[in-house]
């Protein structure tokens, strides 16, 4: 069990304020990082202040290298297979456009997926001459297993599984949907954007060829931080869409060798503070106990999921059969952005997600947009009870 006093003293947003206080309740979009991971950056921001990003940066390589071996010991994975970057989305697409595309072949992206990677999927498409095909979903909302078995074949080159999308908690069932794509000789592609930190991640489970994650969410760390893990094979054998110095080394006047592992995919520079923090992040999680935080994230969505629904006109719109810790849900009458912002006035913090984000799954659900509430291991119980309270204010 965590030690509640321990993680909401160790996270600078939870201090008592006058009145009420707060309620945070967007870790989907931008969590409040624990004290060590801002202590972290800004250390290294001062040292860079006083002696130059050289040579603060070259004080701090073991610590570099073992933010890849925290993020390994996060998703089961060797570090030489990781490789950092500024984002979820950029390391979605280092790998995405590193991947051999030509007339015919087809890409497969999931109902539910984010806009981004639609939106590279049709650009490449239109490129190449591929073809970009929906997944279908079952009647739960998950990734329909058997619709996906009828639909790949030799043509298929990249399968693009969302893992747990940005409007809602829905959880498709990953490792399921790899070993389909496999049977073919697909590669997959696992956007864990909104899982890393909250679900568990095993990537010798989920078998996937590539995952893509980012910092500031559920790992609560900085913004304009996330990481690629490719499967060894393809770390030491694929070559990326682009190249500098660090991915690949200037062997002659017409040759270049590319870095032996996942660092092929990393550019020289970099935001170190930032990385650094990302470490710490990451550590900060692992001391805790993954297993612990997940629990605790689980328990305080499914509080609300029950809670929600008995205020007459409020709807919840999460769909799966497994959840995540993102809780959609809609208002009668009310537009979602004027709900956020009738909320925020009382220093309770939720987001939206519109159509756009995730135009298929919203668009095919008949849903404008929804309210965002997506509570991590350090809001307390009260603050979900004064939430729902705030909710059901909103119609009275």
């Amino acid at each position: 069990m965590l030690d509640d006093d321990r993680v909401r003293a160790d996270t600078p947003g939870c201090a008592p304020g006058p009145g009420p206080g707060p309620v945070f309740l967007d870790s989907a979009g931008s969590s409040l990082p624990p004290r060590v991971v801002t202590d972290t950056v800004v250390a290294h921001l001062r040292r860079e202040a006083e002696i130059g990003g050289y040579r603060a940066a070259n004080e701090r390589l073991d610590d570099l290298a073992d933010v890849k071996t925290a993020i390994g010991a996060l998703i089961n994975a060797a570090p030489e297979s990781i490789a950092l970057s500024d984002s979820a989305t950029r390391s979605w697409a280092d790998f995405f456009y590193s991947v051999p595309l030509a007339a015919g072949d087809r890409i497969l992206v999931s109902e539910a997926d984010y806009a981004s990677n639609a939106i590279a999927a049709l650009q490449r498409a239109r490129a190449t001459g591929a073809t970009v095909e929906k997944i279908p979903s079952d009647g739960t909302g998950q990734i329909d297993l058997d619709a996906l078995s009828a639909l790949v074949d030799e043509r298929v080159k990249l399968v693009s599984v969302l893992h747990a999308p940005t409007n809602g908690g829905l959880v498709n069932p990953a490792a399921e949907a790899t070993r389909i794509a496999h049977s073919v000789g697909a590669l997959v592609l696992l956007d864990a954007c909104q899982s890393a930190g909250q679900l568990p991640l095993d990537v010798a489970e989920l078998g996937v060829d590539a995952l893509s994650a980012t910092g500031r969410k559920w790992l609560r760390g900085p913004r304009g931080t996330g990481f690629l893990y490719l499967r060894p094979e393809l770390a030491r054998s694929m070559e990326p869409a682009r190249l500098d110095l660090h991915g690949a080394q200037w062997t002659g006047p017409h040759d270049y060798r590319l870095a032996p592992d996942a660092s092929r995919f990393e550019f020289w520079e970099c935001d170190v503070a930032g990385r650094l923090g990302l470490g710490a992040a990451v550590r900060y999680l692992l001391e805790l106990g993954q297993e612990d935080v997940y629990a605790a994230i689980a328990a305080r969505a499914e509080h609300l999921r029950k809670a929600l629904p008995e205020i007459p006109g409020v709807t919840v719109r999460d769909i799966g059969l497994r959840h995540s810790g993102i809780v959609s849900f809609t208002v009668d009458g009310i537009d979602s952005v004027e709900a956020r912002d009738r909320l925020l006035a009382q220093d309770i913090t939720v987001t939206v997600s519109h159509a756009g984000s995730t135009l298929l799954d919203m668009t095919g659900r008949g849903l404008a947009s929804v309210v965002r509430a997506s509570p991590h291991c350090f809001v307390g119980f009260d603050e979900l009870d004064r939430f729902v309270a705030a909710v059901a204010e909103l119609r009275a």
